[in-house]
């Protein structure tokens, strides 16, 4: 499997891109000022299952951290992310 370096915030589509081999996982978001709302994690169906949507949310909160955001997690799959790995815990809006 090959992931591109990063996670790229697409602000224009309100989304995070991951891209690997040829397909690209997404985490769509909604911005309510300094904070981002992941509503939706979708992963290639040929792709699931290889840590590709963990990759993507660490990248994107990684990217939330370093603009001094804080997240919601909305969408089932972030919200999991963010009880399994308590280091991103704080940057939970609210």
């Amino acid at each position: 499997m090959e992931m591109s370096e990063k996670v790229v915030d697409r602000p224009e589509q309100n989304r995070f891109e991951l891209a690997v081999d040829g397909g690209t996982a997404i985490a769509a978001y909604l911005r309510e000022g300094n904070t981002f709302v992941f509503t939706h994690t979708e992963v290639p169906e040929a792709l699931e299952g290889q840590g590709i949507g963990s990759a993507l949310i660490k990248g994107a909160l990684a990217h939330v951290r370093a603009v001094g955001d804080r997240f919601v997690p909305q969408c089932p799959f972030v919200a999991a992310y963010a009880d399994r790995h308590p280091e991103v815990r704080d940057l939970l809006a609210g």
